[in-house]
């Protein structure tokens, strides 16, 4: 076996065990919650640091073309007037391997103080400051990022992507989009748009 197929094979079974550990409860409930939150006029927000960033572009992204209200919160900008996007009503979505990063932390405690905003969780750590105190919350079970030194985000950072775009997808599914309707006029260039003319 090649080193690329070694890979691979590595990742993708660290990756499958690790959703294998997600709770079907509390997945259901986090999806739940959004439903409830887009159904009701107010927006699902992702919020993360470093590498959870573009994850959180992506997931953010996706909800758009979908025609879902949904906004990226940047946990060191947040503190800096970014915050005065969050609502009431609004869901947000935190992001931390650790359950502990200090900015994270904070942000947490300042959220708390907004009326009905809900707050969940998505962390590796079963026990830390935010897994610990957040009453919901998505905690994966993984063995390894996949690199030489078990630091570097890799695996982590593919797994919040497949939880968050399973939220997204699911979204779709329960509030009955429509390719016409909902997801076309999202999209009149590219090769998505043009696909969707020739249809």
């Amino acid at each position: 076996m090649n080193t690329m197929n070694k890979f691979f094979d590595m990742n993708s079974r660290i990756i499958g065990n690790a959703l294998d550990s997600i709770s079907e409860h509390d997945m259901e409930r986090l999806i739940s919650d959004c439903e409830r939150t887009i159904r009701k006029g107010h927006k699902v927000i992702a919020s993360g640091l470093g590498k959870n960033v573009p994850i959180c572009d992506k997931f953010v992204g996706t909800m758009l073309s979908l025609g879902l209200d949904a906004g990226f919160l940047h946990m060191n900008s947040a503190v800096h007037g970014d915050m005065g996007m969050v609502h009431k009503g609004d869901l947000v979505i935190i992001l931390t391997k650790s359950g502990a990063t200090a900015e994270t932390v904070y942000l947490v405690e300042l959220l708390r103080k907004r009326e009905d905003v809900k707050l969940w969780l998505i962390s590796f750590e079963q026990q830390s400051v935010l897994a610990d105190t957040m009453e919901n919350k998505i905690l994966i079970q993984m063995e390894h990022e996949g690199d030489l030194w078990d630091i570097v985000p890799n695996n982590s950072t593919t797994l919040n992507l497949i939880v968050l775009q399973t939220v997204a997808v699911e979204l779709s599914r329960r509030l009955r989009l429509d390719l016409e309707r909902d997801f076309k006029p999202n999209h009149p260039g590219g090769a998505i748009g043009e696909r969707l003319n020739h249809e």
